[in-house]
């Protein structure tokens, strides 16, 4: 692996302003399954760069490339712009770059502090009898959930008592305090409903605002718009869109993830059924112009 990188030890970007992670016609191919293909992604700090795609689009393996758990096949990933080929979640971690997956890698019984320091608990005491040090732990949750904003009444409780949006909030403010400088999340809001997805976007928000290059994974285009800084949309495995927050619409954003040309002939297929409304769809036309553009 590479890893010359020259960095500002001031806030941890790259000291030149470029982006801290990019990738440049990266693709992965899994024997004669070619699974991404001519990719191109970068991650300025603090910016927040959406990924769309519906399933199978490629989203799962980018994320797989960019938080080195497989390696890509062909292109370059480059980190504050020297190319790497990381060999572990291990590495990129150590560079700065944290993903925070669907499940949060938490453990639903024990309390919220003890989650937060999950795998790099803080010991005192001398070896070979030294002790968690739990005060200091508890202190340092609560200080840090709360510059995230994150107020939480009890950080005995266990962790799986809380919402599904303030455990994603958790899981964020954790990966910022070790460090994180690019912080991936995967589909973060997909199994949330419309308030706690919002507590999440907030921390999104507040993630970028500090200063983290954000890759917000997600399929619903209306959550990415509401965040978002650029939008890169995949479909099968290739770049369908790539655009700034000024260069597209929602109703553009919306177009591309679902595919016009695909809703072109989904009009077309209902208005052969009876009882099917589809005069108020957009036109075939305004759809195929919209998926080309």
């Amino acid at each position: 692996m590479t890893t010359d990188v020259t960095t500002d030890e001031t806030n941890g970007v790259a000291a030149d302003g470029q982006p801290i992670v990019e990738l440049r016609g990266a693709g992965k191919s899994y024997g004669n399954v070619r699974a991404l293909h001519g990719v191109s992604l970068a991650v300025p700090p603090g910016k927040v760069t959406c990924v769309l795609g519906d399933n199978g689009a490629g989203k799962s393996t980018l994320i797989k490339i960019i938080s080195g758990l497989h390696q890509h096949s062909e292109g370059e990933y480059l980190i504050d712009g020297k190319p790497v080929k990381l060999g572990s979640p291990r590495e990129a971690l150590d560079l700065g770059i944290a993903t925070v997956y669907q499940d949060l890698a938490t453990v639903p019984l024990m309390p919220v502090w003890r989650n937060f320091f999950l795998g790099s608990e803080v010991t005192r005491g001398p070896w070979p009898v030294r002790r968690l040090d739990i005060a200091t732990m508890k202190k340092t949750a609560n200080d840090e959930l709360r510059n995230m904003g994150i107020v939480l009444d009890d950080l005995e409780q266990p962790i799986g008592t809380l919402s599904g949006g303030q455990r994603q909030s958790v899981a964020i403010a954790r990966a910022v305090y070790f460090g994180a400088r690019v912080l991936i999340l995967d589909e973060p809001t997909a199994a949330l409903g419309v308030k706690q997805s919002g507590v999440v976007l907030k921390y999104i928000a507040a993630a970028r605002d500090r200063g983290l290059g954000v890759i917000f994974i997600t399929h619903n285009p209306h959550h990415a718009y509401m965040v978002g800084d650029h939008f890169t949309v995949l479909r099968l495995g290739t770049l369908e869109l790539s655009a700034g927050r000024s260069e597209v619409s929602l109703e553009e954003l919306t177009n591309h993830m679902a595919g016009g040309a695909e809703l072109a002939a989904l009009k077309h297929e209902l208005a052969q059924v009876q009882g099917v409304a589809v005069d108020e769809l957009p036109e075939v036309g305004d759809l195929k112009q919209s998926a080309a553009s």
